[in-house]
């Protein structure tokens, strides 16, 4: 028989461990083993007695036992969130998506020409995601390629996967805030290049035409094929609110929808996720599952700035990738708990109108916050879960921990445990996060 070496492991942990296997299976082990190899990959995840030999055959590395009020779960994943937005979150809900952004928005955006004050605010946001659970973000920065690379370097210092989108905008934006065409173009190639130079593969870029309202057909043709030569991730916003969706139908007579419009320019990819798709109709849907387009759904954004209620359980019986965004800062929180909480808050506002759309359950939100999410941004056989051979994204989840809101017993099964994390746990339950196998948050 050919002995085959076994790879050096940098980490064993034992414990309870719980992912999402897909949207409708959860596999939660009571007492298992995973092994992580050095290169941050997960090498094995076995439970029962498959866990013996295991210890025997890497005896000398050392185990990181958890305690009966710990649990493993893999790293949030937030498909949709602004970065330089972080700054003004949870003001200015009164209003509705067009008044919102020149009222707010793009002037907290136009800021960040000054790469001082990004030096000052982005690696502040990066570090609140992480101990918030948030180990992979699809970021928007601004139309500023320095500040975008700023972002860049601040998620790769304190080690979050991220990807990152310098924002195209070159019509329909104030002269304080937009780009000429040739910018927006030259400047987005740049980006590209710039990216390509940093020595991590934790960061990457997203093309990011902010939405059409505020893009050239020039812009987005152009972007189209940069996406297809290059096959590169994008993101943008769809069918968020209702005076957007009549904007876009003025300004692009020709197109049969919204969707229609990125679909023209080649946007739709299954490496595009686009942000909100709360008033898609059925044919929309349908081009998206055939482009394998993702759908970052932002519950608490839709809510609060008063875009309307996306329709997540006809997505995911369409077939949709679906993940969840925070979209801070329509969005009034960092944490993906809360994002799931609002989606299961969501989907029973619809079902209370259409009894045929069954509410999310826990297990399903969580999903949608992990594996849900890498899928949504194509990154899914990297990430999401703990299959063998994906990288080692995960928090330590502690229910017992000083100041929570959660009664803890011991006496709780681990569903039970696992669903009060879901809807009453915070950072304070999250002790440890891990990324590519390293440990960047340990509290």
């Amino acid at each position: 028989t050919v002995h085959h070496m076994s790879r050096a492991l940098s980490l064993l942990v034992r414990g309870a461990i719980v992912h999402a296997k897909s949207l409708r299976e959860t596999e939660f082990l009571a007492d298992g083993l995973l092994g992580v190899d050095v290169s941050g990959q997960i090498a094995f995840l076995v439970s029962g007695e498959e866990i013996p030999p295991k210890l025997k055959e890497f005896a000398e590395v050392e185990v990181l036992q958890l305690a009966a009020s710990q649990m493993l779960i893999p790293g949030f994943v937030d498909t949709h969130i602004h970065a330089p937005q972080f700054v003004f979150s949870g003001t200015g809900y009164d209003r509705a998506l067009l008044d919102w952004l020149t009222t707010y928005t793009f002037p907290a955006e136009a800021r960040f020409a000054d790469v001082a004050y990004a030096r000052e605010i982005y690696p502040c946001l990066v570090n609140r995601l992480l101990a918030h659970g948030t180990t992979t973000a699809s970021y928007f920065a601004t139309i500023h390629r320095e500040s975008t690379l700023i972002l860049a370097d601040a998620a790769a210092a304190a080690g979050q996967r991220a990807l990152i989108g310098k924002v195209c905008m070159d019509q329909m934006s104030p002269e304080t805030y937009c780009e000429t065409t040739e910018q927006s173009l030259a400047e987005t190639k740049q980006f590209l290049e710039d990216m390509k130079r940093k020595d991590t593969t934790l960061v990457r870029p997203t093309l990011t035409p902010r939405f059409v309202p505020t893009c050239s057909n020039t812009v987005l043709e152009a972007l189209g094929q940069l996406a297809k030569e290059n096959n590169l991730h994008v993101q943008s916003h769809l069918s968020e609110a209702k005076g957007e969706i009549a904007l876009v139908k003025e300004m692009h007579p020709d197109c049969t929808s919204y969707s229609a419009v990125y679909d023209k320019f080649g946007l739709l990819t299954r490496k595009t996720v686009m942000a909100h798709c709360v008033h898609l109709s059925d044919e929309e849907m349908a081009l998206l599952k055939m482009r394998g387009t993702g759908v970052a759904h932002c519950a608490n954004s839709n809510f609060s700035i008063n875009s309307g209620v996306a329709k997540v359980r006809k997505m995911l019986n369409v077939g949709l990738h679906v993940g969840l965004g925070t979209d801070v800062s329509g969005g009034y929180s960092l944490s993906l708990l809360d994002a799931a909480r609002q989606a299961i808050i969501a989907s029973k506002a619809v079902y209370f109108s259409d009894p045929d759309q069954r509410p999310l359950t826990v297990t399903e939100a969580f999903f949608l916050a992990t594996l849900g999410g890498s899928q949504a941004l194509a990154l899914d056989s990297q990430i999401g879960n703990f299959d063998v051979g994906k990288q080692f994204d995960a928090l330590l989840v502690d229910v017992n921990a000083k100041g929570q809101q959660l009664h803890y017993s011991d006496q709780d099964p681990l569903q039970d445990r696992f669903s009060k994390f879901m809807f009453m746990g915070d950072d304070r339950n999250i002790s440890r996060v891990y990324v590519a196998g390293k440990c960047v948050v340990n509290k």
